[in-house]
């Protein structure tokens, strides 16, 4: 498959739209033209626009992110954003190959571009980012065909920022100082325990088809989701937990602030784990604004990298402990950040 190999030979810069170019729309402090056919999402981090060819597979998708508050410079902004939205989403096995930092409209602009891999597909990576005063916007762009080359060319053209102004920074930063998040923090943590018969053959633990799982998810914006399934073939009933809300750092402190969830028991459809019946009653669940000591440790061995929380007392939410009685209360969570989660949700669960 051919990839994008001269996508910078074109221009990658925001400029102004052409008269070709389809009715302009805005987000934010980006104008842009989106390409006929593509889909649009919008969220409170940004907006995507995508096209996916469902008798091939093939697919491309710009994401336009909000402008945050940021004191970096124009090459720490890039590489944050291209470890958070880049490396975040898919394998990049090379560094990004970069263009030389220029000026428009008061935004310093670099760019940067790369291989990656995701599952079966390949594909280009390119990420723009503008810094001005003390914000920052990032453009994302993914596929994995040269077909929507020209698609993508002429979206990248219609790219235009509007001039920054000193009121709309001073308010960027005073709102992110309530929420500082670590980006070593943002990704999905896991903590995914087998049920054992209680029995051992040479010494290893023999396993049934069931299963505790256990899931934080924490974003860019300082909002986590969390959700919790219980399918044990000793129980009757399955338990499902979920939990939204919004986190805050300091030092070393970790306080989760739930705005909604619930817990719900459900009954199996047969001995598939992954199978559901019906919502029976829902679980005496009850949310905490907990605060936990928390560590990031980083093993370079297995190149993995724990989460460990220590909540002060026992919490609804952490569900007890799975440590010995001597062991200290705490939990362990690991970065899975490629293989993406195993917790399936109910029929018709929706957040």
């Amino acid at each position: 498959m051919k990839l994008l190999k001269f996508l910078f030979l074109f221009s990658l810069l925001f400029v102004l739209s052409c008269t070709s170019f389809a009715q302009k729309q805005t987000f934010d402090v980006v104008s842009y033209a989106m390409p006929k056919g593509w889909q649009e999402l919008k969220n409170d981090a940004g907006i995507q626009l995508s096209f996916t060819d469902k008798k091939t597979g093939d697919y491309a998708i710009a994401v336009i992110t909000k402008v945050k508050a940021s004191d970096a410079s124009t090459t720490e902004n890039f590489d944050n954003d291209w470890l958070r939205l880049v490396k975040g989403s898919v394998q990049v096995n090379a560094e990004p190959m970069m263009q030389e930092s220029t000026k428009q409209n008061g935004w310093a602009v670099i760019s940067g571009e790369a291989n990656y891999t995701d599952g079966a597909n390949t594909g280009m990576a390119t990420l723009l980012t503008a810094t001005a005063g003390r914000q920052t916007i990032s453009v994302v762009l993914m596929t994995n065909n040269n077909k929507f080359q020209e698609e993508i060319l002429a979206f990248i053209n219609s790219l235009e920022l509007a001039k920054p102004t000193q009121s709309e920074t001073g308010n960027l930063i005073a709102a992110t100082k309530i929420n500082v998040v670590n980006p070593a923090m943002v990704g999905l943590w896991i903590d995914y325990n087998a049920e054992t018969t209680g029995n051992y053959v040479n010494g290893n633990p023999q396993y049934t088809a069931g299963y505790t799982r256990k899931e934080y998810a924490f974003y860019p914006n300082g909002t986590y989701l969390f959700r919790r399934k219980q399918w044990m073939t000793s129980m009757k009933e399955i338990l499902f937990v979920y939990e939204t809300g919004t986190y805050s750092l300091a030092g070393n402190q970790l306080t989760i602030n739930p705005k909604k969830g619930m817990g719900e028991w459900w009954s199996k459809a047969g001995q598939q784990s992954d199978a559901w019946g019906t919502r029976l009653k829902a679980a005496d669940y009850k949310m905490e604004k907990v605060t936990y000591a928390f560590e990031l440790k980083y093993f370079s061995g297995s190149q993995d990298h724990t989460l460990i929380l220590k909540p002060l007392k026992p919490t609804q939410r952490d569900g007890g402990s799975f440590n010995n009685a001597n062991d200290p209360y705490e939990f362990h969570y690991s970065l899975r950040e490629k293989f993406g989660s195993l917790i399936d949700n109910p029929p018709g669960f929706k957040l």
